[in-house]
């Protein structure tokens, strides 16, 4: 693999900060989503493309979603 993919890709920890969410949240959703899946490993560190950034934005807005509808008072639900 060249250095210049090797660059592109991200921790779980980097994702989270680029992403704008807690740590917890982005373990949740790889730890849940058997399709996203680490694109190289170094050491024990699993490294995440931008494809896979893009598929835990996607499942944190389903989730965020999912809260909504289902909060009182949230903006969705039965008020």
């Amino acid at each position: 693999m060249s250095e210049r993919r090797l660059a592109r890709l991200r921790t779980p920890g980097v994702l989270a900060i680029d992403l704008g969410v807690p740590l917890h949240r982005v373990e949740y959703v790889l730890q849940s989503r058997p399709h996203i899946k680490p694109s190289a490993r170094a050491g024990c560190l699993r490294l995440y493309d931008r494809e896979a950034m893009a598929l835990i934005r996607h499942e944190l807005s389903a989730i965020d979603a999912w809260r909504a509808r289902r909060t009182p008072g949230k903006g969705g639900g039965d008020d």
